[in-house]
């Protein structure tokens, strides 16, 4: 495909992405304007609103300066009048990052990738632009650096990947075949090394955000009481039930990191000097948000065994990359299966794991409000810790266990309790 023509549709997905966005936020605004106070809307109010809202969740730091006239309405102390708002809406950053990772498939499709991800960033850097100017207010501000950086990166890195996973697995008959050639020159049991690593690695830590997913829907009908009662405390009416409910829709991700955090042991931070932990918690005065309601308010010895999660995790990851490693190797006319690369590997894997529960962490931390609210989410280095040993426990025990031990703690994995071993396996390694 003609180089101009990949840029330009590489261009058009990223306009739409940001357009998409802006209408997300936008749209919900708009019918709280009419439901809530009636007549036109006032789009010098709106649009800023929607831009610094979309912002937020493209990881810019909001500055708020908001009016004592409000703050004596609400009831709010006079040092609540300014703080920084930092706790991003991740569900924001995910479909961008989701949307831009196919537009970089497509643009490997066209065979012009790099020109395809460069077009992208750099309209996204121009919408982010456009958006800082037209968004100044009294109540939100952002540093315009960030404002432009931060989204063209949510949008410009994960275009990229997209584009790179693709000309690993399918070619580019670029730069990315020739380190493709270089992996093919390693010897046997080191051939698909890369590939495996990082493919175990994603299946681990996919796993985990599995299980902490899986708590928070578990933790929904045990805490629905005080879910509710917030709900009836926030004194909504309809309409802004609705907007509250999608507003923490787009924070469910969020929640979702501090569950990993929580099923892997450090726990996170609601406030400075407080802790949400399996092993108790220690909370302060936090705000009347009804998905707050779902964090436990005690800890139990017993919940301690969240930690299997990320063991658990580990270990299918493991048993999966040792059937890919086992087929590379007949496919090599081998029976054998080197330990040296299954060390590594387990090793490489517990590592990809634990750098993406560190990123996790980071993503979903950051300041909710202000004062001692300024500390929110998990600790990147004790959630990579935890998470990295977890899953290195989980995915050696597959990857090196002699082959006839393997071969039933697959079935486990799979639930296969009536499988019978086949004969060739009962020999160890």
């Amino acid at each position: 495909m003609h180089r101009f023509l990949v840029a330009l549709l590489a261009a058009l997905d990223a306009a739409v992405s940001a357009i998409v966005g802006w209408a997300v936020v936008l749209v919900p605004l708009l019918l709280m304007w009419v439901f809530a106070f009636g007549g036109l809307a006032d789009w010098s109010a709106l649009w800023p609103a929607t831009v610094r809202i979309w912002q937020l969740g493209n990881f810019v730091p909001l500055s708020l300066s908001l009016d004592g006239d409000f703050l004596v309405e609400m009831g709010l102390p006079e040092e609540a009048g300014s703080f920084v708002l930092s706790l991003a809406p991740l569900a924001f950053a995910v479909l961008i990052a989701a949307f831009a990772a196919r537009s970089g498939r497509r643009a490997l499709r066209s065979g012009r990738w790099l020109t395809g991800v460069a077009a992208g960033t750099a309209t996204t850097a121009l919408a982010a632009v456009i958006g800082n100017l037209t968004a100044g207010n009294p109540v939100a501000s952002g540093e315009p650096w960030q404002a432009i950086l931060l989204p063209t990166l949510v949008y410009g890195i994960p275009m990229l990947l997209g584009a790179v996973t693709g000309a690993w697995s399918e070619g580019d008959d670029g730069i990315v075949d020739r380190l493709h050639d270089i992996a093919d020159r390693f010897p046997t049991g080191w051939r698909e090394f890369p590939a495996l690593m990082v493919r175990g690695g994603g299946m681990a830590l996919a796993g985990v955000i599995g299980f902490a997913a899986l708590a928070i829907a578990t933790t929904v009908p045990l805490r629905g009481g005080s879910l509710i009662a917030l709900y009836e405390a926030s004194q909504v009416d309809l309409t802004g039930a609705i907007l509250l409910t999608v507003a923490q829709f787009a924070y469910l991700p969020t929640m979702i990191g501090w569950s990993l955090a929580w099923i892997s042991g450090p726990g996170f931070a609601l406030g400075a000097g407080t802790g949400v932990t399996p092993a108790g918690s220690q909370l302060g005065v936090l705000p009347g948000i009804p998905m707050l309601g779902l964090i436990p308010e005690h800890g139990s010895p017993l919940l301690l065994l969240s930690v299997l999660a990320p063991v658990a995790a580990g270990a299918i990851a493991g048993w999966g990359i040792r059937i890919a490693f086992r087929a590379e190797a007949h496919a090599e006319g081998s029976d054998h299966e080197p330990t040296a690369p299954r060390v590594v590997l387990a090793v490489g894997i517990a590592v990809i794991a634990g750098a993406g529960a560190a990123l996790i962490a980071v993503l979903t931390s950051g300041s909710l409000g202000p004062g001692r609210l300024a500390v929110t989410g998990p600790e990147p280095g004790a959630m990579a810790l935890a998470v990295g040993l977890e899953v290195l426990v989980g995915a050696a025990i597959l990857l090196l266990a002699p082959r006839r031990y393997e071969q039933r703690l697959g079935q486990w994995v799979r639930g296969d309790d009536d499988a019978e071993e086949p004969a060739s396996t009962t020999r160890a390694n």
